[in-house]
């Protein structure tokens, strides 16, 4: 039985077509025995299927042996019809006019149905042909000019396009061939303009390729230019469907051409250009050609260098329709401006990509470079031309004349807010040097857009406010801060569900984001540039708090209160996720490869570039806000963050925001957060550590500007490995930069936004940084046992750390003995003090760091009464360094003598700047020991100190961007003189001001006398008298001269200083007010009980065990208690020699306040030692005996020497 059994015992049949017997059916076929059914039928398929192929291969063939037979013979009869009918004309019929329209036709016709310029004897027909219709034309202006002549024409015209193209291609054309077929197409070209354009692309192309035969030729072309440009315009002048095609093969193929700006072409030929086109239809032509809809944007914008050339003509031709002045205003002229600011914005891309590959990935201090086109002044000219205050102002001309009733992006309302934006923000990124001047203009404009009466105008400021809050970008990320990363890198959510927050990404284009976008950040930059040019007084201006425009217009410029409180509200949301988020916002979008199915993109890049592009180093690819080209994620943050500190300043200032405002703790775990700051920093510091080996890209840039040209035959090979290698240090330098920021987004903050968390936080932050930074140095030792082991284990870098110290001289001698050590003075000291008898003082030191040195330093340094003070007060009696030292120095010889001797002077410049740097180190050191001194500085120099921005010893004050309001705390007389000038609503001219300003300085310091030097604020300033018009660069130059330029080298040591002791890292989490705070405590009132719950007792003082305290105490305790603030101040400052609390509370004053017995003497006096914090306090029997000898003592000015 079988397993299959069905019900039925027979066996069923088996049939079997493979020819095998047995085995299995399915085993290859072997190649004895005989074939199988199937096989043979297969096989006779294969041999019918190849017969029919056979077959029809041949019909094919066949076919088109006829086609060609039948063609070759009726070509050739026609060619003899041809030539039959010619030869009627005798032997000079090449000469010879056509004596009937019909017999020409008839021949041109005949002609076009058999040329093949391939033929040597049809080129030679062709040149007859042209010469005979030619001078049959010549004879009579009316013929061949209707009827089936212009289709006719046409045929000719693609044929003479042909007969160019072949022309150009041989090495050495025939000139006199080259002038006949160029006259024959211009001749079609006056005949059929209208019907010309459906030939565009190609007689362009054609047209530009003898543009640059001619300008090669060095004066060989026998084709007249004059001609070749009246060509070119002929077709532009038919206004029919196909005018925007036609303008577009235009310019990308006439106007990518540098040989147009250069002689034989410039300037004739140029002017005629300009005055036969029609600007306005090339720039609409432009926009739709550079649309993102267009599918061939991406084939006419590859070529960055052609497009700057496409940039300048337009430009050129711009300004020579306007005769090269700005009475049109822009506004009128949307695609002018929309096509200018898109080609910018494509050459920035290219500039960018350029400096990148220079390995300048964060330099913006420089513009844009032109290299793309150097050589070529036309260009330059051009663009630069767009950087000028008529043409800004003039985008603000002409808006709509009504406020609209809804003004959003959404109701098309935009356009002109659009327009504005794209065009000043890439004028600002393209051109940073001259980004002042744009803000300049754009703040001296007004609109009417808002305005109800089309005679009143509004600030620049308040229209883009307008713009910018009507967005809905502002609107989402004020009401939802999780949106901030996906609208920057405008993710559109577009084919999935979204969100209720996030639902009007679903409706937007990637594009409408950035637009967006752009009006925003138009805005913060004139805001940013605006609030450095105005005072407090406009700030809260009526204007400010009503919104009134019956006030000047500095104080229209001034927003009211409750909308800068909404923009502090979006940036403190995107400034926030800007830097916490870093490492999502650093994602770069996945590159789109080119699809292989379009034949075009095979030839969008020549195989030379590719090779090129093939070797180039591997770049890191720098994320953009929602792809806008050139606006990078870090300029934007630095923008953000820079606006969020001086409205955070002016807040610190004059309150105007809600307490707690500024805090952002909601969206940070606080528990735990200085661990993790602190955890974040370790990590840091490890990833820095395994860096080394990076090196100092700055030591390659003298290698790098060796001039090329220079170098010896042979060394190019060697000179470019150098440079790669140099890329490469860069590309990973920078590369490290950002990864160093995504490790650590809490210390990202804290440094840049440290107002988003509690100042107590903070301070509880600096301090651990400066004990890890202890610990590191000094292990688990204290002050006393560090000196103990040292002493012993390495009495040479022990003694360099013990000074003796004369009372009369404690800077010099302290400069002397311990400048020298540079960061070592990190360590513990040991200063013996010196009477004028060279005795040793007796005192307490306790066995550590010399508080009493550290306070006396500074007291005699920052002393302003003495000669040649290095630093100076204001009428508040705030320091700052001396901004004439330098100068005063140079003019002073005993100085000179004094600081060094007989050597030359730069010696002792250099040995000033010394001084200055030492003073540096001092108040860090007092701040790395927690030291508080009694000195108060200018709020504009302690900006500075939180804004160096640099790396080790902050050589550079490169993020202090001084303002007019900085300027009250240096010379309050010239902020008043500066406010009225920028008020002054007459002529300003009148005052007679050029630009240079006056220093004057002491020459002798004994006499009083003076000496004053003239200085140029600008480039041959004495010739640049001060208007209306340039005011404001004006006092923005006074202000940058007056707070960075003048006092630039003392600022610069001390900061240097300074940074040696206390990482700039760490005090960027304070702004000014708190660094004042942190050096000399803080000003509120002192608290008693504070101080009592912290003191301690020695001698008869301490307290036993039943806890109760010692009768004096009692008595001292209720005296403090019944003293005003001033006078607890001054009991403060005999004791500690600050009159000023700790900022964490008396419990963290070190060492600790501390009373003790001297003597039971009632006619004694109280004494301390300052050094320890130590009160000596006599046993008086009474309270009024305590009170009266403790303030005789403080006002009487005693204190170390009493003990």
């Amino acid at each position: 039985m079988h397993t299959t059994f069905s019900g039925s015992s027979r066996r069923p049949r088996q049939v079997n077509l493979s020819g095998r017997r047995g085995g299995n059916p399915f085993a290859p076929a072997s190649s004895h025995g005989p074939p199988s059914a199937l096989a043979s039928a297969q096989q006779e398929r294969e041999r019918r299927q190849r017969e029919r192929d056979r077959l029809n291969g041949a019909k094919v063939v066949q076919r088109y042996w006829r086609g060609y037979r039948s063609r070759a013979s009726l070509s050739t009869k026609w060619r003899q019809e041809w030539d039959a009918i010619e030869s009627q004309a005798g032997d000079r019929s090449q000469d010879r006019p056509y004596e009937q329209e019909g017999t020409a036709y008839g021949q041109v016709r005949l002609f076009l149905q058999f040329a093949s310029l391939r033929s040597q004897q049809d080129q030679e027909r062709l040149y007859k042909l042209l010469r005979r219709l030619s001078s049959s034309v010549n004879l009579d202006s009316g013929f061949a000019s209707s009827g089936p002549w212009p289709m006719l024409y046409l045929r000719l015209q693609n044929l003479l396009l042909a007969g160019l193209d072949r022309t150009l291609d041989l090495k050495q054309p025939n000139r006199e061939t080259e002038q006949l077929l160029f006259d024959s197409l211009a001749f079609t070209i006056d005949r059929i303009s209208e019907l010309t354009t459906r030939n565009a692309p190609q007689l362009y192309r054609t047209l530009a390729r003898l543009i640059k035969q001619f300008s090669s030729s060095k004066g060989q072309s026998k084709v007249d230019p004059e001609r070749l440009i009246h060509c070119t315009l002929v077709p532009l002048k038919s206004i029919n469907a196909r005018t925007t095609v036609m303008y577009a093969s235009f310019a990308w193929h006439i106007l990518t051409l540098e040989q147009l700006s250069k002689t034989p072409f410039a300037p004739r030929s140029l002017e005629l250009l300009a005055d036969g086109i029609n600007y306005k239809l090339l720039a609409n032509s432009l926009v739709e050609a550079l649309s993102s809809t267009n599918p061939q944007k991406d084939e006419f914008t590859k070529d960055s260098r052609k497009m700057a050339f496409v940039l300048a003509y337009l430009i050129y031709f711009y300004r020579q329709a306007h005769r090269f002045n700005t009475s049109n205003m822009y506004s009128d002229d949307k695609d002018y401006m929309s096509s200018v600011s898109t080609l910018l914005s494509l050459v920035v891309a290219e500039s960018v990509s350029k400096r990148s590959k220079r390995g300048h990935f964060e330099d913006d201090s420089e513009d844009f470079d032109l290299g793309l086109v150097e050589n070529n002044s036309f260009v330059q000219e051009q663009v630069l031309s767009l950087v000028d205050s008529d043409s800004i102002s003039s985008l603000l001309g002409n808006k709509s004349k009504e406020k609209p009733n809804d003004y959003s992006v959404s109701n098309g309302l935009d356009s002109d807010a659009k327009q504005l934006a794209s065009f000043a923000l890439t004028l600002m990124r393209f051109f940073p040097k001259k980004a002042d001047d744009v803000r300049i203009a754009l703040y001296r404009g007004s609109s009417t857009v808002f305005s109800a009466n089309v005679d009143e105008k509004v600030p620049t400021i308040a229209y883009l406010w307008q713009a910018a809050k009507s967005t809905h970008i502002f609107q989402t990320i004020c009401q939802n801060p999780d949106e901030v990363v996906p609208l920057l890198k405008a993710q559109t959510n577009r084919g999935y569900s979204t969100s209720s927050a996030s639902a009007f990404r679903s409706s937007y284009t990637s594009e409408e984001i950035r637009d967006e976008w752009r009006i925003i950040l138009v805005f913060f930059e004139l805001y940013t540039f605006v609030l450095r040019l105005m005072d407090d007084e406009e700030f809260f201006s009526p204007a400010a708090l009503t919104s009134s425009t019956s006030t000047s217009w500095a104080s229209q410029n001034a927003l009211p209160l409750q909308d800068v409180k909404t923009i502090t509200v979006f940036l403190k949301n995107l400034g926030f996720s800007m830097y916490f988020d870093v490492l999502q916002l650093s994602e770069v979008e996945p590159h789109r490869e080119r699809d292989p199915s379009v034949i075009g993109n095979y030839f969008s890049i020549s195989a030379r570039n590719q090779a090129e592009s093939s070797t180039d180093e591997p770049k890191p690819q720098e994320p953009t806000v929602a792809g806008i080209t050139g606006i990078s994620m870090d300029y934007v943050k630095g923008i953000v963050t820079g606006l969020l500190r001086m409205l955070y300043e002016r807040d610190s200032r004059r309150p105007f925001l809600p307490k707690g405002h500024w805090l952002m703790t909601s969206r940070l775990e606080m528990d735990g957060f200085i661990s993790q700051v602190v955890q974040e920093d370790e990590k840091r510091h490890k990833i820095e550590e395994e860096d080394e080996d990076i090196g100092d890209p700055h030591s390659y840039e003298d290698e790098d500007s060796e001039d090329e040209s220079q170098q010896l035959v042979g060394t190019s090979h060697s000179s470019n490995l150098r440079r790669q290698e140099k890329l490469r240090r860069q590309q990973r330098k920078y590369t490290r930069r950002k990864f160093l920021a995504s490790v650590a987004p809490r210390l990202e903050i804290l440094q840049n936004m440290p107002f988003f968390i509690p100042f107590q936080t903070r301070v509880e932050i600096f301090r651990e940084f400066i004990r890890l930074d202890q610990l590191k140095r000094r292990g688990a030792s204290d002050a006393e046992t560090w000196g103990l082991i040292h002493s012993m284990q390495h009495p040479e870098m022990f003694r360099k750390h013990h000074a003796r110290i004369q009372r009369n001289s404690i800077f010099e001698d302290a400069y002397e003995q311990f400048h020298p050590l540079a960061q070592g003075l990190k360590e513990p000291i040991q200063i013996t003090f010196m009477d004028s008898f060279g005795n040793e003082e007796a005192g307490i030191d306790g066995g550590g760091v010399t508080k009493e040195f550290l306070t006396s330093i500074t007291k005699e340094a920052f002393d302003t009464n003495e000669p040649y003070a290095m630093f100076v007060e204001n009428e508040h009696h705030l320091l700052y360094p001396n901004p004439t030292a330098m100068e005063e120095l140079k003019e002073n010889p005993q100085r000179q003598a004094i600081l060094a001797g007989d050597k030359p002077i730069a010696t002792a410049a250099s040995a000033l700047l010394n001084r200055f740097e030492f003073l540096g180190r001092v108040v860090g050191k007092c701040l790395y020991e927690g030291i508080l001194v009694d000195v108060s500085f200018a709020s504009f120099f302690l900006l500075k100190w939180a804004l160096t921005g640099g790396e080790g010893n902050a050589p550079k004050e490169t993020s202090y961007r001084a303002n007019l309001n900085d300027l009250r705390d240096m010379d309050e007389g010239l902020y008043q003189g500066l406010i009225k000038l920028k008020n002054y609503s007459g002529d300003t001219s009148d005052f007679g001001l050029d630009f240079t300003i006056v220093d004057t300085i002491i020459t002798n310091y004994t006499t009083g006398k003076t000496k004053n030097i003239t200085r140029d604020l600008k480039p041959d300033g004495a010739n640049m008298a001060v208007d209306n018009q340039n005011r404001l660069l004006y006092i923005f130059c006074v202000v940058q001269h007056r707070l960075n330029r003048q006092p630039y080298s003392q600022t610069a040591a001390f900061l240097r200083g300074l940074s040696s002791m206390i990482k700039p890292s760490w005090l960027n989490m304070f702004n000014q007010s708190e660094l004042q705070t942190l050096v000399g405590g803080t000003s509120s009132e002192i608290d008693v009980a504070d101080l009592r719950r912290n003191t301690l007792y020695g001698g008869v003082y301490v307290i036993g065990d039943d806890g109760l305290e010692h009768p004096t105490i009692q008595y001292f305790w209720q005296v403090m208690e019944e003293m005003s603030d001033e006078e607890r101040r001054a009991v403060l400052k005999f004791v500690t020699s600050t009159p000023r609390a700790p900022l964490l509370g008396f419990g963290s004053l070190m060492p600790r306040f501390s009373i003790r017995d001297s003597s039971s003497d009632q006619t004694r006096l109280p004494s301390t030692s300052t050094c320890v914090n130590l009160l000596k306090l006599p046993m008086y029997k009474t309270k009024a005996v305590l009170k009266e000898k403790l303030l005789l003592s403080v006002f009487s000015g005693a204190g170390f020497d009493l003990s």
